[in-house]
């Protein structure tokens, strides 16, 4: 019986109820809702810089923190379910990203949901896809002497001696410097890259990294191996060691990329896997952008044309290769005729220098790691098993090789 005024007890649910949402103690017991956190990111990675005035921003740079909020807001809507303040900015999200015509694909910047500490990088500093859809991804490449595969899967070969753009975007520039390696031939190879990735609030510092045929360091030009500074997201930029291999990996993986240098003899190959959407081929146009070999192709003034190259007198090294025994090594290591095939024997008959077979595997190894749809190799039809020998088939090889270029 109750007596009146007599405050009952509690049953043990209710009590365990009070509990749960009483201040968390560790572990928690009940998460609560962080979207004020989601908000007060977003307030500060959307705020000009001081030293830049508000019209004169990147319009990128607003959208990449829009990104990153609307993916906040996404990590958080479990335990925010029945909170206003929450649908509120769900749908204001929706509005900015109308009004600002950001696109909700593409590098987001440093607004993240609740999470501990990657070591890795912050998830906010991962390139997102558009919901519901996978990104498509695009490959370039140059080895050898040197053979350019561009964004386009398009295949040449070129002079292009000195110093040339390979991409230079908001994100990231590549320059390589190729030097001659024949006396008399037009022929060049790949003897230093330099890579800038730029400044990316809240994920990576600048950063410089620079490989030559001298050198090819597990670090950035400052030492670091990752983003730097005090970003959340600095581990999505890093260097990964790749230790006795001859070759360097580096992720950048707030705007969704994979590079892989390696030194092959005396000189260096690059291969680059980058979301179409970063370099605006999503929609099929590629814009201008300028001089970059990886999206353009060469110019057509340093395309190496059949009349341009002469076999029977190319200042070859006494250790040149014949057509058969060119022939054979390069179909012992990559097997298949394919474009990369022929790129090897090209080499080493205008070369001599068995290292260019290597370059060769090197840069198809690359195309089967970075390349993650079906593999487009470009493969020639009717040189495998041509009649008169491995003679004749090589130079078939280089024929149709040498007449797909431009002219």
């Amino acid at each position: 019986m109750d007596w009146p005024g007599e405050r009952r007890r509690p049953p043990w649910w209710a009590t365990a109820l009070l509990l749960c949402c009483l201040p968390p103690v560790p572990p928690v017991l009940c998460q609560q809702c962080q979207i004020q956190s989601c908000n007060a990111h977003f307030v500060a990675a959307s705020s000009p810089s001081p030293a830049l005035p508000e019209e004169l921003r990147p319009a990128d740079e607003y959208c990449a923190a829009l990104r990153a909020y609307a993916a906040c807001t996404k990590g958080t809507a479990k335990s925010c379910r029945g909170d206003l303040v929450y649908h509120s900015a769900v749908f204001r999200i929706k509005e900015l990203f109308g009004q600002h015509n950001c696109s909700s694909q593409g590098p987001t910047s440093s607004v993240s949901a609740p999470a501990p500490p990657d070591p890795l990088g912050s998830q906010i500093c991962n390139y997102t896809s558009r919901p519901g859809t996978r990104s498509r991804f695009a490959l370039c490449g140059l080895f050898g002497d040197p053979h350019l595969r561009t964004f386009k899967d398009e295949f040449q070969t070129c002079k292009v001696e000195g110093a040339w753009p390979l991409i230079d975007n908001r994100y990231l520039s590549v320059q390589v410097t190729n030097v001659p390696v024949v006396l008399g031939s037009s022929a060049t190879a790949t003897s230093k890259i330099t890579l800038i990735f730029k400044r990316y609030r809240g994920c990576t510092e600048q950063k410089v990294y620079q490989a030559t045929t001298e050198d090819l360091p597990l670090a950035f030009s400052d030492g670091t191996r990752n983003g730097g500074g005090r970003a959340e997201g600095a581990g999505s930029l890093r260097i990964l060691e790749k230790a006795a291999t001859g070759q360097v990996e580096i992720q950048a993986r707030h705007i969704g990329g994979t590079i892989v240098i390696r030194r092959v003899g005396h000189y260096l190959t690059f291969a680059i896997r980058l979301p179409e959407e970063t370099l605006g081929l999503a929609g099929g146009d590629g814009g201008d952008g300028g001089l970059q070999l990886c999206l353009h192709g060469c110019p057509k003034s340093e395309l190496i044309q059949g009349h341009r190259l002469s076999l029977g007198n190319s200042g070859l090294a006494p250790r040149a290769f014949s057509a058969e025994s060119a022939t054979e090594r390069c179909r012992r290591i990559l097997r298949v005729e394919d474009v990369y095939f022929q790129s090897c024997v090209f080499d080493l008959l205008t070369t001599g220098d068995p290292d260019f077979s290597m370059a060769a595997y090197g840069a198809l190894e690359d195309l089967r790691a970075l390349y993650p749809g079906p593999l487009q190799l470009h493969a020639a039809s009717g040189t495998k098993g041509a009649p008169g020998g491995p003679g004749t088939a090589v130079l078939g090889t280089l024929a149709l090789l040498l007449c797909c270029l431009w002219v």
